[in-house]
């Protein structure tokens, strides 16, 4: 293995933070910019019979006062912490801790490094094959069970195991997180977007699930083929001889192993029955990081390593990941402003009223468009569900365009753009931990981007022809 590419921990590299706080403070400037050149407005909101605070669309859009002090600017990224909302927020922040943490203990009882060398040792000599179950596994996660932030765990894996198999950082995060970014966005039956929409929409849950699990289909051929590609162009040769003859078996690291595997499988476990069991969706991320946590320690202990030794490099490791924390903030902020500037529902207005405007093959495709830009400043798929789609289906019903692609409009316009936003936490937490520059990343996966936002569009024209 290439110990020039070995990763240490999970320290944020300084040129990544550097680039990703640059870029961040530049949208949050441009978006107190715009607080001066938006009127203010909002629209009337109401509680619809689960609970949840949805728009009133027969009270409509109403002027209202805008702006927002210079003061509560500059502090929006400590302030966000206290919004309606904000929960979540926190419940990131703290999930994000816990796996530095974790990962920075199993790097120092060499717990890591043994598992990557068997990995090599094992499946070396088939490592593209690997590469396509691996794909499949994540894409898997985020369309079946909307997991996306709950994968972040993985991520620093997947990349360790990339940079092993003779690739680099950028493929692991392919494979990773832009994989289940992916599966996220064909949302098959995923519930925080699809079983969102479809609920609010007015349509029974996870129907018409035919045209989703095509573009999943397609989607993972143009990821896999993109990345096989990339991973062709940079890949080193792997001296499998070598590693078999080199890699020795030691009974306490593989128990470690055995306990570290075991355990996060059980976590993942009931994640999936999440889907049976709907209360848990509520909780996979507490879920995952409790099992994490639980899965890493023990192993960690079986492996060698000490309590007290345990307990200083778990601080060491949470101390790490500190900068990718101010970062989550300061990406946050930006959607605080625009909410208390009071033009946040004055943009999606004015999106609305266009959207009416447009030929019927054109609207649906305005949709998907609203619901990108959206993203940037909402990360949330639930959150945008309740904010978007009282407003997206009356406005379809008007073109004849069905409630049923309005949804996979809204999914498409969701998921795919959660890995290229800089407004994403979990996108920044997973570059930042991968030592990958977001500049590198944009560049990178702009073209696989392209591609994708070609073959969705496609299907969504597809799907209106058909009379999905």
């Amino acid at each position: 293995m290439d110990t020039k590419n070995e990763k240490k921990g999970l320290n944020i590299s300084t040129k990544s933070f550097i680039t990703a706080i640059l870029v961040i403070f530049g949208l949050m400037v441009l978006t107190y910019v715009l607080t001066f050149i938006i009127p203010g407005g909002e629209y009337a909101r109401t509680i619809d019979a689960a609970g949840n605070t949805v728009i009133d669309t027969e009270a409509g859009f109403s002027d209202a006062e805008g702006g927002i002090p210079f003061w509560k600017w500059i502090l929006s990224p400590f302030l966000v912490l206290g919004a309606e909302g904000s929960g979540s927020l926190i419940a990131v922040i703290i999930f994000l801790l816990v796996i530095g943490g974790v990962f920075n203990s199993l790097d120092k009882c060499n717990l890591m490094k043994y598992m990557l060398d068997k990995i090599t040792y094992r499946f070396g000599k088939k490592r593209y094959n690997l590469m396509a179950v691996i794909v499949l596994f994540f894409m898997a996660l985020g369309a079946f069970i909307g997991s996306f932030e709950e994968c972040i765990p993985l991520v620093p894996i997947v990349v360790a195991l990339a940079v092993s198999l003779g690739w680099d950082g950028v493929t692991g995060v392919g494979m990773s997180l832009l994989a289940v970014g992916c599966g996220f966005a064909s949302g098959v039956c995923n519930p925080f977007t699809v079983g969102v929409a479809q609920e609010l929409a007015g349509l029974p849950m996870f129907s018409g699930m035919w045209l989703r699990a095509v573009s999943f289909v397609f989607i993972y051929a143009a990821l896999l083929l993109f990345l096989r590609r990339y991973a062709k162009k940079i890949e080193r040769p792997l001296n499998t001889e070598a590693a078999e003859k080199s890699f020795c078996a030691d009974r306490s690291m593989d128990r470690g192993l055995f306990c570290f595997a075991g355990i996060l499988c059980i976590g993942i476990l009931l994640v999936l029955s999440s889907i049976v069991i709907t209360v848990l969706q509520d909780y996979t991320m507490v879920i995952v990081a409790v099992m994490f946590l639980a899965a890493g320690i023990s192993a960690a202990a079986i492996s060698g390593m000490s309590g007290k030794r345990i307990g200083r490099t778990f601080l060491d490791g949470l101390v790490s990941v500190l900068p990718a924390v101010l970062m989550i903030l300061m990406a946050n902020s930006i959607k605080y402003t625009l909410v208390e500037a009071n033009i946040l529902d004055t943009i999606l207005n004015g999106a609305v009223i266009t959207a009416q405007m447009t030929p019927k093959w054109a609207a649906i495709l305005f949709i998907y468009l609203i619901v990108l830009v959206m993203n940037f400043f909402i990360p949330s798929g639930s959150a945008k569900a309740f904010l978007l789609m009282p407003l997206i289906v009356p406005a379809a019903q008007v073109l004849d365009i069905s409630a049923q692609l309005c949804v996979m409009a809204f999914a498409f316009g969701d998921g795919f753009s959660n890995v290229f936003y800089p407004t994403n936490p979990v996108l920044l937490i997973g570059l930042g931990l991968a030592d990958v520059n977001y500049g590198k990343w944009v560049k990178w996966s702009l073209p696989f981007q392209i591609l994708n936002l070609v073959i969705t569009s496609t299907l969504l024209l597809f799907g209106m022809a058909v009379g999905y």
